[in-house]
């Protein structure tokens, strides 16, 4: 059975937790704090990050949550599609720019969450990567507007993806105010955690032992 390494509030691990549970894969879920030196994460992936999906045969394992999630569409033929048909390029491209949306604004959002634990953050690089979130998240909402699902009309990989990056935003910043600034983003976000696969995989805070910054 496959073996996913994954931190509770982490996006990146939730994506392919979603995927996982939507395509009916079986696999073990090891919890851990990838920033704590009690992680066994180096011993699968060199640079130390989370998810890491351990194969089958307990040695080998892929990493990096968007070439997981394209081994498990490759590796899993037989499951349920997370992308548009083959023969529509421009929809499938169009899902992978969701997905590197949704993850440039994980991306900022994760060194901004860092940046705060130092004693003195700097302004203007708290600043730099707000903008970021603010201007995806300002993407992401024209594209969602007056549709249930991003993509051609049915749930895929464009939505795992953006579907966790706002689940981050609930748990890790719940302050931030997009839920406000797009109504229409808020009730795409609600409607996908309803889904069962949402339910199953609702991001938690960890606390982190070890000194990080």
């Amino acid at each position: 059975m496959l073996t996913l390494i994954s931190a509770t509030p982490s996006p990146y691990a939730r994506k392919v937790r979603i995927t996982l549970a939507e395509k009916n894969i079986p696999f073990t879920l090891q919890t851990e704090v990838p920033w704590d030196s009690t992680t066994k994460t180096p011993q699968y992936n060199p640079l130390e990050k989370l998810p890491v999906l351990i194969l089958e045969n307990g040695k080998e394992a892929v990493y990096e949550s968007r070439f997981i999630l394209e081994y498990i569409e490759a590796k899993y033929p037989d499951t349920k599609s997370m992308l548009p048909p083959a023969e529509d390029v421009d929809a499938r491209l169009f899902a992978r720019k969701v997905e590197v949306l949704a993850d440039g604004i994980c991306d900022a959002l994760v060194l901004l969450f860092f940046e705060k634990q130092r004693a003195n953050p700097s302004k203007e690089w708290q600043a730099r990567q707000l903008r970021k979130v603010d201007g995806g998240l300002a993407a992401l909402a024209k594209w969602v507007e007056g549709r249930d699902y991003v993509v051609c009309d049915s749930f895929g990989l464009a939505d795992v993806a953006a579907g966790s990056v706002l689940g981050y935003l609930r748990v890790r910043w719940p302050d931030h105010p997009w839920m406000e600034r797009h109504p229409e983003l808020k009730a795409y976000s609600d409607k996908l955690e309803e889904r069962q696969s949402f339910k199953e995989t609702v991001p938690s805070p960890q606390k982190i032992s070890d000194k990080i910054v």
